[in-house]
């Protein structure tokens, strides 16, 4: 089963990043798959501010891994917020080692992430971002989806 919400703006796209935020658990590991332009950028820094990130939050298109730290009271203290659209191989995601940043209190949001999904395998979440205009995007989420992530997903989706 996955779980549609549909943004019409980019204000919207970010309130659903900050909503997803909830359904975030410390090992989590989320791929964000869509084209240039669809909001996974804006989606993430929703999910920043949702998170308790307080610095500026910019795609790590050419770090590929920005670091952010998170003050809520989920438990997450690290948000690792990661771009593989210059990669080069998957030596190079695996090289990132990201199963192992998310080990100690945190999260890895991961751009681009069918190019990286044969690493991580099922147990991730994935947000699939479709562009259905120039200002409405559709997101459907799909993955490691247990009975608690279901319900907080299916208000998710409803919002």
């Amino acid at each position: 089963m996955s779980y549609v919400r549909r943004c019409t703006s980019d204000v919207r796209t970010s309130d659903a990043g900050e909503d997803f935020s909830r359904v975030l658990r410390s090992g989590d590991i989320v791929l964000l798959v869509g084209p240039l332009g669809a909001g996974k950028t804006t989606f993430v820094k929703g999910v920043a501010r949702g998170l308790g990130v307080s610095e500026r939050v910019t795609s790590p298109t050419f770090t590929v891994v920005r670091e952010h730290e998170c003050h809520n009271e989920w438990g997450i203290a690290t948000l690792q917020h990661c771009d593989v659209y210059r990669v080069g191989s998957l030596d190079e995601v695996l090289d990132l080692a990201l199963g192992e940043l998310v080990e100690e209190s945190a999260v890895a949001l991961v751009e681009w992430g069918d190019i990286a999904a044969s690493v991580f395998g099922r147990d991730v979440l994935r947000v699939n971002f479709e562009v259905e205009s120039d200002e409405v995007r559709v997101l459907d989420v799909d993955g490691a989806i247990d009975e608690d992530r279901a319900v907080a997903l299916a208000t998710w989706a409803a919002s």
